[in-house]
């Protein structure tokens, strides 16, 4: 044996000190193997719609009321099984519906018990393929003695009967029967969500992204594949200031401008003084506020439209400095101030002249297009100021940075936002950064790269070009999570002729049917196409005109449905999930969620139905199957080389 190996045998044998607990540990590895593998949960294009996110969380996607047929099937009727499955989504709500139903002590107590019995009995199915020390380490540290026991016990044996019986019923005399039912409910909803992927766009359009960023940094086990939207937000607090005002611009386009005041702290006042003092009088429709709901607050219309355009020119501005930063990018096409005479009323954009529907710039100087006045650059100053400061979002885009990245290839899936940048021939485009060339994989790894550098590096100059590069990502024509040939904000606020606004998407978008074209990817990514799935959102699937999810024969899935209310009316749904079970992969549509008042007081659950159940082809998959499972085999043989180490003599037991 090789005294490096030996070496690191030796730091090895400082946890598995003997004969006896390294080989306690191989049964214990091997045994794991063979158990079916976790569930996985895919969610995308959420876009702050809190209330639907947190409904398809609690009730995983349907897993949980069929977890509840499994278990009970005709034994209960449909109206308990209904108020059973609410309970688990919503504990706390739902206590406090059954107390102030059932007044009388001996009736709540009697539902009490009758309740634990059943979330015992849907715990144990949720948990029967977890390990025993898994399913001990979920457990709520105030019930983690009375779960288990609960859990492993046999009531039906009469040597365990009292004892069992017991446990509930004390539980219930002590007043902490409300608290084990949460815990249960809790637990269950764990369990039936063993792993959460995020395929990005948690921000922007919805007005409560900030609550769900906090509920998955509380998730046990998430991953983040970002999102255009979710770069947009990364750039502004790494200090990105063309990122900050795009993202600040469609937070006032959107009525959003309340989540980062009160929610992340922003200071406005600079940008709100500075839209009234220079665009007094109306503002044109082009920035009225747009809202799908009646939460927004009206009286703030006409000053969020002046703020809202007010930004709008900044950014202009700012990204024409970053554009002309970086002829290497080739976005001259994308400097249209220098093109535009608000005294002739024009603007020219790929050479053709359109009229303006607006020509009222006071902040612009023809002479001097992209130039900040005193005024602007002062609020800009201020605002990144605010934006860097805010312990919130900080810490929210740290949480990103950590669980997050472009892709993710995990259990033999590519996961990704928007697309692989093709050439119309199907091959992978090249784009040029810095110097030099990049595509396909590679692509990904440079942008993700300086995407890093451009909130953690010390070094000035790799600190803006990764800032750059956040904005590159956000919006460049080679960018995988934009995927468009431009972003024709400018066009859509300032021309009303349709020709300029279009958004020519990718050649991906046209090749997504083509099995070669999918394989190549796949394999692109260290994937065997035989069995693989690429898994996206990013452009919604318009089901209304007869769109689907599933393309090339399921090799590739658009988990984007319309989560976002502002998509729900284009979609005709309310958003996709796909769940990815032992048994295979299974892919729900979902109705709008109307309101938790509703859901939970009159039991009405948000209605999904199956667009795609893929059985696997020949048996459930194991542990053993999974990159999990590749690593325990791994551990499994540097033990095996342990064990012979010490039988061997070549190591001493320590123990």
């Amino acid at each position: 044996m090789k005294n490096a190996h030996l070496k690191y045998l030796s730091v090895l044998a400082n946890q598995y000190p003997s004969i006896a607990s390294a080989a306690t540990e191989i049964v214990n590895l091997k045994a794991i193997l063979s158990l079916p593998k976790g569930t996985e949960h895919f969610i995308t294009d959420v876009h702050g719609e809190y209330e639907q996110f947190r409904h398809i969380m609690c009730n995983g996607s349907g897993a949980i009321q069929k977890k509840i047929e499994e278990e009970f099937g005709s034994s209960l009727g449909i109206p308990e099984k209904r108020t059973l499955a609410m309970l688990i989504y919503y504990p706390e709500i739902k206590i406090k519906q059954i107390q102030e139903q059932l007044e009388d002590e001996e009736n709540l107590t009697d539902w009490y018990r009758v309740t634990i019995f059943r979330l015992i009995r849907v715990c144990k199915n949720a948990s029967s393929k977890y390990t025993r020390s898994k399913v001990r380490k979920s457990l709520p540290e105030d019930f983690a003695y009375v779960i288990e026991e609960l859990l492993a016990g046999r009531p039906d044996v009469s040597d365990q009967e009292a004892y069992y019986f017991e446990i509930i019923n004390s539980v219930i005399e002590t007043g902490r029967a409300p608290e084990l039912i949460c815990a249960f409910s809790h637990l269950i909803r764990r369990f039936t969500i063993d792993h959460l992927h995020v395929i990005g766009d948690i921000f922007d359009r919805g007005p409560y992204p900030h609550l769900i960023m906090d509920d998955l940094m509380k998730h046990h086990s998430v991953d983040i594949q970002w999102g255009n939207h979710d770069i947009l937000w990364m750039g502004a607090a790494a200090g990105s200031e063309a990122c900050m005002c795009n993202m600040l611009r469609i937070c006032a386009r959107y009525g959003n401008l309340g989540i980062l005041e009160d929610s992340y702290g922003i200071n406005l006042v600079p940008l709100m003084r500075l839209a009234l003092e220079s665009y007094e009088g109306p503002v044109s429709k082009t920035f009225a506020v747009r809202v799908s709901d009646d939460s927004y607050d009206t009286s703030f219309a006409e000053i969020d439209a002046k703020m809202h355009k007010a930004i709008s020119i900044i950014q202009f501005k700012l990204e024409g400095q970053l554009i002309k930063r970086h002829p290497d990018w080739e976005m001259d096409d994308r400097l249209l101030l220098d093109k535009m005479d608000p005294e002739k009323g024009t603007v020219v954009v790929d050479g053709i002249e359109y009229q303006l529907n607006d020509t009222f710039f006071p902040t612009f100087d023809k002479e001097h297009p992209y130039d900040l006045t005193y005024e602007e650059s002062d609020v800009v100053r201020r605002l990144k100021n605010s934006f860097l400061r805010s312990e919130r979002l900080q810490r929210h885009i740290r949480f990103l940075y950590t669980k997050g990245s472009l892709y993710k290839v995990y259990n033999g899936n590519l996961l990704y936002h928007g697309c692989v940048p093709l050439n119309e021939d199907g091959s992978f485009q090249e784009v040029k950064l810095f110097g030099k060339k990049y595509s396909g994989k590679a692509l990904y790894d440079i942008l993700e790269h300086y995407a890093r550098k451009g909130y953690y590096s010390l070094d000035p100059k790799e600190k803006q070009n990764g800032q750059d590069i956040l904005w590159y990502i956000w919006n460049h024509k080679g960018s995988p999570v934009y995927g468009k040939q431009k972003m024709a904000t400018f066009e859509r606020y300032f021309i009303d002729d349709k020709k300029p606004h279009e958004e020519a998407k990718n050649a991906y978008y046209r090749l997504y049917e083509n099995e070669e074209v999918l394989d190549r990817i796949l394999m692109e990514f260290g994937l065997d196409p035989d069995g693989a799935h690429i898994i996206n959102g990013h452009v919604p699937v318009i089901v209304k005109k007869g769109e689907s999810p599933i393309k090339c024969g399921g090799k590739l899935l658009v988990v984007d449905g319309g989560f976002s209310k502002a998509y729900q009316s284009k979609t005709g749904i309310a958003g996709y999930t796909l769940i990815y079970n032992s048994y295979g992969l299974i892919l729900t549509a979902h109705e709008p969620f109307e309101s938790l008042e509703k859901t939970v007081l009159n039991e009405t659950c948000t209605h999904s139905h199956i667009v795609m159940d893929e059985k696997n082809a020949s048996r459930r998959k194991l542990v053993g199957d999974t990159d999990t499972g590749k690593l325990l085999k791994e551990k499994i043989e540097e033990l095996e080389e342990l064990l012979e180490a010490y039988r061997s003599g070549a190591l001493a037991e320590k123990a």
